[in-house]
């Protein structure tokens, strides 16, 4: 537990580094207008910091700059959102003033503007959900306890995934199970199928087959996540405009990650709902582990339905993206509720 003269003065370290990008001395933060200690209390608190793992001293430099775990730190317990100015707040009312007529570009635009107003690299993952629909559902038992599930989407797209059936149920409840399926759910977009199944198939399913909430379950475990990601990135040369990444070799390594859909997906294959932070090395990838990823999830009725995020070095203005990324996943949510409920 870090007493609060601790906290101020890791503080001031995070925010001086993240704008100087140069170490901080003892001095320079004696200068500031909320310190009243001398610069001897500071050096020797900022060495307790540093015995604590939250500060380093790179090279021989008097000065000190966060670690991963005192970004950490400053990021659960000392950051405070906002620095989003009135210049910016402006940009994203006009950008949701624009006509857009597909999901796509509010997708494409929304990975554009969080570009311009935090100079990192912006990445948006938006599913294929609002433009992919069902076309064709088929259940073909393997056996008694078995079957694979195909599903066929407007697009053409095919994809099958083994099931496990119930015990008890007949061929003529699978058929009747995949007719009803098919009537009801064909030209339904995939984000919407999960609420469908449960308000309009559901007490229809109940009247004719035995464990009817075992059959949902098997249904949506067959149509769950029958989509394919999109990613829209933006500023990928903005890395190479941090003073971290001057070094050729490890703005490639970073610049070989961004050019490739899969690699970025994977990325994104874990975050959770909400506002999420990966700093450094709590990233998978070796290749960004000095960068910060800060992502937030974007949602119609509890269905996620794409993440949209930022790709920085670890020293990065997180209070600043952490309101952006807040205030535009949630307007993206209304936005895209407004077209498709």
């Amino acid at each position: 537990m870090l007493s609060e003269r601790q906290r101020l003065i890791l503080t001031a370290i995070v925010d001086d580094y993240i704008r100087s990008a140069e170490p901080v001395g003892s001095r320079s933060i004696s200068k500031r207008g909320d310190v009243t200690f001398s610069p001897a209390t500071i050096r020797n608190e900022m060495a307790d910091l540093e015995e604590l793992g939250l500060l380093e001293q790179p090279h021989t430099s008097a000065g000190r700059v966060p670690s991963n775990k005192g970004y950490r730190y400053y990021v659960d317990h000392l950051v405070t959102p906002g620095g989003v100015g009135e210049q910016d707040v402006l940009k994203i009312r006009t950008f949701f003033a624009e006509k857009m007529n597909h999901w796509e570009d509010v997708i494409g635009h929304a990975s554009t503007i969080l570009s311009q107003l935090t100079n990192y690299t912006s990445i948006v993952l938006g599913p294929e959900m609002f433009s992919t629909s069902l076309k064709h559902f088929q259940l073909l038992p393997l056996n008694e306890t078995s079957a694979v599930a195909i599903i066929v989407t407007n697009t053409g797209h095919v994809e099958h995934r083994t099931v496990t059936i119930p015990e008890g149920i007949e061929m003529d409840d699978l058929d009747k199970i995949v007719r009803l399926l098919n009537d009801k759910l064909n030209g339904v977009p995939f984000f919407r199928v999960k609420s469908v199944l449960y308000s309009e198939i559901a007490s229809e399913l109940g009247r004719y087959v035995d464990r009817c909430q075992q059959i949902l379950a098997v249904l949506e475990q067959s149509l769950g996540d029958s989509h394919d990601p999109r990613v829209h990135l933006t500023g990928a040369a903005n890395m190479l405009i941090q003073p971290e990444f001057k070094d050729v070799d490890k703005a490639k390594h970073i610049l070989d990650v961004l050019e490739e859909t899969a690699k970025l997906s994977q990325l994104f294959t874990s975050a959770p709902g909400g506002i999420q932070i990966r700093i450094g090395t709590e990233n998978a990838m070796a290749a960004i582990n000095e960068c910060s990823l800060i992502t937030a999830t974007y949602s119609i009725d509890g269905q996620s339905l794409g993440t949209i995020g930022i790709l920085g070095p670890t020293r990065m203005e997180y209070g600043k993206v952490i309101s952006l990324l807040d205030y535009l996943s949630k307007d993206i949510a209304v936005l895209l509720s407004r077209w498709y409920k």
